[in-house]
């Protein structure tokens, strides 16, 4: 009888030992996971910034360190897009400065993380020199890629 007390004891240890690393090891994961959608979001509005930002002295420059910021769908999207859109912003003389007001985080996953911005974006163009101001709201996947978060989806609900 003393043995089989000794061995539900240990049994007892040994499974609490058990699930106190299960809840360790889970949240380690929600602490990793909430740590890179942090780093994300901050991608994100770095990102939101290059993206709505523009001179139409410097097209090649700003198209470059927009499509460095994406990957997938989003990248070939804008690659198709900017052969046409770079010869309208250079006769067009536009330039613009885009300025992000707040960020919050939709959704996060270990690699993909959804992040919803809003944005103002002060624009200037031949017709317009005195400027306006657009706001705008954004709704940005990142996926890691190559341990850097990247723009794989932009939409402006």
């Amino acid at each position: 009888m003393k043995y089989v007390r000794i061995g539900l004891v240990a049994a007892v240890f040994v499974a609490a030992f058990g699930v106190a690393g299960m809840l360790g090891w889970k949240l380690w994961d929600e602490h990793t996971i909430s740590q890179g959608a942090q780093a994300a979001r901050q991608s994100a509005v770095d990102y939101a910034q290059v993206l709505t930002s523009i001179d139409s002295n410097q097209v090649d420059q700003n198209f470059a360190a927009v499509l460095g910021g994406a990957t997938g769908q989003f990248k070939d999207m804008y690659t198709k897009a900017s052969v046409q859109l770079r010869q309208l912003l250079i006769d067009n003389k536009a330039t613009a400065h885009g300025v992000v007001v707040a960020s919050a985080i939709q959704s996060e996953a270990k690699d993909k993380v959804v992040v919803l911005l809003m944005v103002d974006q002060t624009v200037t163009n031949a017709a317009r020199p005195d400027g306006r101001v657009d706001r705008s709201r954004m709704k940005m996947t990142m996926e890691k890629v190559d341990n850097r978060w990247l723009a794989s989806k932009v939409e402006l609900p």
